[in-house]
């Protein structure tokens, strides 16, 4: 796999100065079939830990769609299906750590991956906590949308159609925004003792110089949600890791590294 990186391009984030931004390579759009391929090999290798962590974010999902059932509020529905993907990225630091271990020709545990989010912990947290601030904006976005479903309608699904294609819409923008900010913001704090501005903005960067590849990768992601919804939350039990694990090979392959790195 080609690691030819290059310099930055100049762009606002480049020229902001907030933080240092990491170089990242130019993709190509077969790169994020690449990465798939490496994510199922991680799988294959480490089946008990990629059941464990599938299991988990099935549970997540069928845990939320319960609750909803419990309050009898439809229409949480749409935002609880964006929160789900909202902190899908920092719950996968587990997975992250498994790829790195299996590069690295360790036998990966369950309480190391579990350990991971404490390498650098304070600008990880940070992360996690940009996420939730994000999450909770994006609840009280939702909570005026179900305002303004009018009491007297019936909740079927012709009348609940504006309000949840509403939704939809925006819960599309904030979900492409939390992709533009942590595509591989979470791996570069594991891997790096860099803080979180740096991160972010190297993150931004390589999308923002990466657009069509990494829409690309973003649609991957969006066909295996969904596919784990219409499987009544199983599929996540797979698609969940194999993902992580990709994303962190799509984090080695994109962004400049100080040492020549290993391919399973």
């Amino acid at each position: 796999m080609s690691q030819s990186f290059k310099n930055a391009p100049q762009n606002a984030i480049t020229d902001s100065q907030i933080a240092r931004v990491i170089p990242c390579r130019e993709l190509s759009m077969s790169d994020p079939i690449n990465w798939l391929k490496l994510g199922v090999q991680d799988a294959m290798r480490a089946p008990i830990l990629t059941l464990f962590f599938g299991i988990v974010f099935a549970a997540i999902p069928w845990l939320i769609t319960y609750l909803v059932k419990l309050t009898g509020w439809h229409l949480v529905i749409m935002p609880a299906i964006v929160c789900f993907m909202l902190i899908g990225p920092f719950l996968a630091a587990g997975l992250y750590d498994i790829s790195w271990e299996l590069e690295k020709g360790h036998k990966p545990s369950l309480w190391h991956s579990i350990k991971a989010v404490k390498r650098n912990a304070v600008n990880e947290w940070g992360l996690g906590i940009l996420l939730m601030v994000l999450m909770i904006f994006w609840l009280r976005v939702a909570s005026l949308i179900h305002a303004l479903y009018p009491p007297y309608l019936d909740e079927n699904y012709q009348n609940l159609l504006p309000f949840l294609a509403l939704g939809g819409v925006i819960g599309a923008g904030f979900t492409l925004l939390v992709f533009f900010l942590s595509a591989f913001t979470q791996p570069i704090l594991m891997e790096r003792k860099v803080d979180l501005a740096t991160a972010v903005l190297t993150s931004m960067n390589t999308v923002w110089s990466n657009k069509l590849p990494m829409l690309f990768w973003a649609s991957i992601i969006l066909i295996a949600v969904l596919i784990g919804f219409a499987t009544q939350f199983l599929g996540f039990i797979l698609l969940m890791p194999i993902i992580g694990y990709a994303t962190w090979h799509g984090y080695i392959d994109s962004i400049e590294v100080k040492r020549k790195r290993l391919y399973a």
